[in-house]
């Protein structure tokens, strides 16, 4: 189950937001996880708010001056109700300082606090998209995800039909590997799919007879990528008796897959000696760019041949 604790969004948000820990200790501060956030009615982040209280709360100056206009029994009430509406972290925006009274709560809740010089609507838009991507549910699936053409390509297919080999050649004629064997598909928007690498396997490929090879290594930084949204599968077939079964020579419905209830555009294509599979895949790829933009090649060759047939009869 995806987490991420306060400490590793501290590390990873730190440079960009130029975040400073304040207060808390790291080795005990909370984890968010995807079942905890998606079983709970609190939003992710957002400025301090005590109806809807967020996982990870903005103190910004529009708080701060909220927070002072209070009497003493008003403050007490959103103290105490801030002491058991379970935030996970206390971030102070634009260069504002805390309260002591409510500097003291966190320590006394041992909530970590953190202190940015940024704009609080800033550092709302980093996190959510840094949370969504964290805590995204995922799946894996076994195949070669790559980014062929900018458009990001899963090649499946049985274990030895040439999934790596295909992968190795396209990466030589500049596409950028994204993952080997494993991919991680990550649902981080209602009709996206992000496919990442696993940390142990990154950057590596394996082809058979070669062993493993560091394509970042071998090929340079610009051969892999960190991620890529999911927008074509390509599966590889080995024809029986010559043919595969289902396969249409025209087909006029396009083929998909769902995954995590996204529709992933889907493509076959028979494994034979003598085809130049790289060359089919970017073929498929700018199709379906194409397809995107509303041609449809086979569709017009369609209209073309009836409309040829009607002049003959016509005639």
């Amino acid at each position: 189950m995806p987490q991420v604790s306060i400490a590793q969004l501290f590390e990873e948000n730190r440079g960009e937001l130029k975040l400073t820990w304040l207060q808390g200790d790291r080795d005990t501060c909370p984890d968010l996880d995807s079942k905890r956030i998606n079983s709970s009615s609190k939003g992710l982040t957002g400025h301090l708010n005590f109806i809807h209280p967020n996982w990870v709360q903005i103190f910004s100056h529009t708080e701060a001056e909220y927070f002072q206009s209070l009497d003493e029994n008003a403050r007490r009430q959103v103290l105490d109700y801030l002491a058991t509406s379970g935030m996970a972290c206390l971030i102070l925006s634009d260069g504002e300082h805390a309260p002591e009274v409510l500097a003291s709560l966190s320590s006394a809740l041992n909530v970590p606090m953190l202190s940015s010089p940024l704009p609080s609507l800033q550092i709302i838009w980093v996190l959510r998209t840094y949370l969504g991507r964290a805590l995204a549910e995922f799946v894996t699936r076994h195949g070669v995800m790559l980014d062929v053409l900018g458009m990001g390509v899963l090649i499946v297919g049985d274990s030895g039909v040439g999934k790596s080999e295909l992968a190795l050649e396209l990466i030589t004629r500049g596409s950028g590997l994204v993952a080997d064997d494993v991919t991680e598909l990550y649902h981080i928007a209602p009709q996206t799919l992000e496919g990442r690498c696993p940390e142990m396997l990154k950057d590596f490929l394996e082809v058979r007879g070669l062993g493993m090879l560091n394509i970042r290594t071998i090929f340079g930084e610009t051969a892999v990528r960190q991620r890529k949204n999911l927008k074509l599968i390509v599966q590889l077939e080995r024809p029986v008796g010559g043919n595969i079964p289902g396969l249409e020579r025209l087909p006029l419905n396009a083929s998909s897959e769902e995954i995590m209830g996204v529709s992933v555009r889907k493509v076959q294509l028979p494994v034979a000696a003598g085809r130049n599979l790289a060359v089919l895949v970017e073929a498929a790829v700018r199709n379906y760019v194409l397809q995107l933009r509303g041609i449809d090649s086979t569709r017009e060759f369609i209209q073309r041949q009836e409309q040829h047939l009607g002049d003959d009869e016509g005639n």
